[in-house]
């Protein structure tokens, strides 16, 4: 019997890093979600130089995953329900190109989902307007300073985590019950 777990990755950006990680850490079939920045000129940023908005970079999430538990199209319905993907270059009160949403692509398959994803989404008027997330492929990612992993984890008492991430993870975990980890429902 093979041991060796199916993996697949994908990295993702819709706004603040924070905000998509506390949701994807609870997704059943995610191995591993680690915040970073990716899609942009300047080789190992850091989170001041990203925030700047000079570097070209998003903030993104790096998601590695079992397709045998979850496919990509469902890691993508979720990734579109848990953001605005209508606006470009802002989520709430993040503004600036480090906050677009974007689809790094790893594999061609990917691409192509993406975009089939993307057109269904469209095409049944989900949204108010038109999808403008950028699909891309995937060229480098750089991971975020250790205070950035798990930040909703280590601080959910935190304001920014109540009033913003806390309600994101709960509408998320309402919907998608049925495919949580073996997480405590309650905040």
């Amino acid at each position: 019997m093979n041991t060796e777990q199916t993996k697949e990755t994908i990295t993702l950006g819709g706004g603040c890093f924070w905000c998509i990680e506390a949701v994807y850490q609870e997704l059943g079939g995610v191995i591993e979600v680690v915040s970073g920045y990716s899609g942009g000129k300047v080789i190992n940023p850091s989170y001041e130089q990203v925030c700047s908005g000079t570097t070209g970079h998003a903030e993104v999430i790096q998601i590695t995953f079992n397709p045998e538990i979850i496919t990509f199209k469902k890691i993508l319905n979720v990734f579109f329900s848990i953001h605005n993907p209508t606006t470009a270059n802002r989520q709430g009160n993040d503004i600036g190109t480090q906050y677009r949403s974007v689809i790094f692509y790893h594999t061609l398959e990917q691409n192509q989902i993406a975009l089939e994803v993307i057109e269904e989404l469209n095409g049944a008027g989900t949204f108010e307007n038109d999808i403008v997330t950028e699909v891309a492929p995937f060229k480098e990612f750089y991971e975020a300073e250790n205070y950035h992993q798990d930040y909703f984890k280590l601080n959910a008492s935190q304001p920014y985590c109540k009033v913003v991430i806390q309600p994101k993870v709960e509408k998320f975990r309402k919907n998608n019950r049925d495919n949580l980890k073996n997480v405590k429902l309650k905040l």
